[in-house]
């Protein structure tokens, strides 16, 4: 295992698993995105990403919307209609890390006053190779990983997402579970340093999830929901999100696969999710991932497609 993780993971191993959400730390941990208050340094496009007076925002993905990495996104996010964006670092293939503009402080700045342009956030800084890509056998991870936290410091971003996928998928591949483990210790480490968090998203159920926090032990860890795992598993999408409760979710993909708009969605009942979220006192970002008509999604109706479903998004969730 490469020196950057063997450095970072004895400093991981000695604090003590049991404080997870157990004490003081992870409280603060996750005050941090309730509050919108944390401090970091560097570049920023807005002072705060959750202002006090609304609870909940709904963001798109730039890959998703087919503006992966460009300026354009914005503007395409602006006519969308959402709040904000998150911001892949850019595609992988065999590269030693990811082909990311936000390398370089030149580029850093145009996306940020893009954003400030159109009155958007960067709600969150997405590492969407590891959908495809083994975060537990990639020789090169701990570059990765670095590469995009310097990045969220960069930009004052506050979330990473960081997908297990199907290589990382822990019940088809319970044998990485070690492996996984320890990188997650080195990852949290470093972000819980670098004042930011790193979202995952697995295949796991919510005990699963739950199970696999505690073991990894840091707050700088937590949990990326995403609606899709849940729906397409036939679990309780309610009972899941209450078995991980608010502190353990830094952020959420309110998304289904594709086929019908969120609001014609028969496996889900949006309401019923904000009432839950509501309970248990949850405040975030709601990133759109999917979700669109099977009968146009085509380049020319992301906006048509993720307009309806962010104009409904606010229409339950920023109604009040």
């Amino acid at each position: 295992m490469p020196d950057i993780f063997n450095r970072k993971i004895e400093t991981g191993r000695s604090m003590s698993r049991r404080r997870f959400l157990g004490n003081a730390g992870a409280a603060a941990a996750a005050g941090w995105l309730a509050s919108g208050k944390l401090s970091l340094a560097g570049e920023s496009a807005k002072e705060d990403s959750i202002p006090s007076k609304q609870r909940y925002k709904i963001g798109v993905c730039d890959w998703m919307i087919l503006k992966r990495q460009k300026l354009s996104a914005f503007k395409r996010t602006h006519e969308i209609g959402a709040d904000g964006l998150e911001v892949d670092m850019g595609s992988l293939g065999d590269r030693v890390t990811f082909d990311s503009k936000l390398k370089d402080p030149a580029e850093r700045r145009k996306f940020l006053d893009e954003a400030k342009k159109y009155n958007l956030d960067i709600c969150s800084i997405a590492m969407s190779g590891f959908y495809a890509q083994s975060f537990a056998e990639r020789p090169t991870a701990p570059r990765m990983v670095k590469d995009c936290i310097d990045t969220m410091q960069a930009m004052n971003v506050k979330i990473a997402f960081l997908p297990l996928g199907n290589p990382g998928d822990l019940i088809k591949h319970p044998e990485l579970r070690p492996a996984i483990i320890e990188r997650l210790r080195w990852a949290g480490t470093l972000a819980g340093d670098a004042g930011v968090v790193i979202g995952i998203e697995t295949a796991l159920d919510a005990a699963g999830d739950v199970k696999l926090l505690e073991d990894i032990g840091l707050p700088a860890i937590r949990i990326y929901f995403n609606f899709s795992n849940v729906l397409q598993n036939g679990r309780d999408l309610h009972k899941e999100l209450r078995i991980l409760g608010k502190d353990r979710i830094c952020q959420i993909h309110c998304t289904d696969q594709d086929g019908v708009w969120l609001q014609n969605d028969p496996k889900i009942d949006v309401p019923k999710v904000k009432k839950t979220l509501d309970e248990m006192g949850w405040s975030g970002w709601l990133v759109i991932e999917r979700s669109r008509d099977a009968t146009r999604t085509g380049a020319g109706d992301v906006v048509w497609n993720y307009g309806a479903n962010t104009r409904y998004m606010k229409s339950v969730f920023q109604a009040d």
